[in-house]
């Protein structure tokens, strides 16, 4: 499984051209399993001669809120990878906004962080662990709450950071990740987020689930279907 993973990202990092050389990427390392699997792979391919890239990661740290990654294990986890590892601390008031969940909230705040901070220490790329379950089921979700065919990308060019964001785990099923993650025993977050609820985006999961089940295919019949919107909007 950890080859059909490796494949899979570096055809994605060919396919959509998300590196380059001289790139200097900061990897959001959550502790959860997509993101720990994102280091080990960028790791992995920073020791490559071509292109020739830096990779560092972070991990944000929101005051009050009980959801944690053990520290320790991240410092260990990326020393033995060789990946410099940085510990950013961010607070939010879940009541500055009461029109968004405290999850937006909560979510909009570390990624403004980690952004602010990529751009500040001359970070060009930012990698997210989002896998091609998280693509698809926010594609659907948008097709059915809000009605159009925006999805995220492999790459984006940020509006308001001279920073580009890249998911080079598009291609990866998370059923890959779960298993290599039990195959290598990757730790486990010590505390469950006190915000996660029942979502519409955990909705859309278990119908995207369902429709799996009907036909094994249906992931790349849908992925080739977001291809195309994409194309056709120019998105």
């Amino acid at each position: 499984m950890e080859e059909r993973i490796r494949r899979k990202f570096n055809k994605a990092c060919v396919d959509y051209h998300l590196l380059e050389d001289g790139d200097r990427i900061l990897i959001a390392l959550s502790g959860g399993k997509d993101s720990l699997e994102l280091c080990r792979l960028m790791a992995e391919r920073a020791r490559i001669f071509r292109p020739r890239i830096q990779v560092e990661a972070a991990h944000v740290v929101m005051a009050g809120i009980p959801y944690e990654t053990s520290l320790p294990y991240l410092e260990r986890f990326c020393s033995d990878l060789r990946m410099p590892l940085h510990v950013l601390h961010g607070s939010f008031d879940a009541r500055s906004d009461t029109r968004k969940t405290r999850c937006f909230l909560c979510s909009w705040h570390r990624r403004k962080l980690l952004f602010s901070f990529a751009a500040e220490r001359g970070f060009n790329k930012v990698a997210l662990g989002h896998h091609q379950d998280d693509i698809l089921t926010t594609w659907l979700m948008n097709l059915t709450f809000e009605g159009n065919t925006s999805a995220m990308q492999p790459m984006l060019q940020m509006e308001h950071y001279p920073l580009r964001i890249i998911r080079p785990l598009c291609l990866v099923e998370e059923a890959w990740i779960r298993e290599v993650a039990c195959q290598l025993g990757f730790e486990r977050q010590k505390a469950l987020c006190p915000y996660e609820e029942k979502t519409r985006r955990s909705d859309i999961n278990d119908i995207f689930h369902r429709l799996q089940a009907l036909n094994p295919e249906a992931r790349y019949s849908l992925w080739r279907a977001m291809q195309r919107c994409m194309s056709s909007t120019g998105s």
